[in-house]
């Protein structure tokens, strides 16, 4: 989960960088989906905005609903992987 503060950074910003990094073309499985979830109905559209300037993808978009933390050794993908 991204939490950010829409006064300094833009839902539209933050949907620039998932897209720049990572592939939205790969389906590994819903346990390794591409997926965004949004609060409301303009961060709905936005997604759908993006997804639409994607091409073919295979992102999914759903409402937000309950989060569950994944376990530690999933934490900190990027900076694990960046070593």
């Amino acid at each position: 989960m991204i939490e950010f503060d829409p006064r300094v950074l833009s839902y539209e910003r933050v949907l620039a960088i998932f897209f720049d990094q990572h592939k939205p073309t790969h389906r590994r499985g819903t346990q390794y989906r591409s997926a965004i979830f949004y609060r409301d109905e303009a961060q709905r559209a936005a997604a759908e905005k993006a997804i639409a300037n994607q091409g073919l993808i295979v992102t999914d978009l759903e409402p937000l609903g309950p989060f569950f933390m994944a376990e530690e050794y999933h934490q900190k993908y990027f900076e694990k992987q960046r070593r």
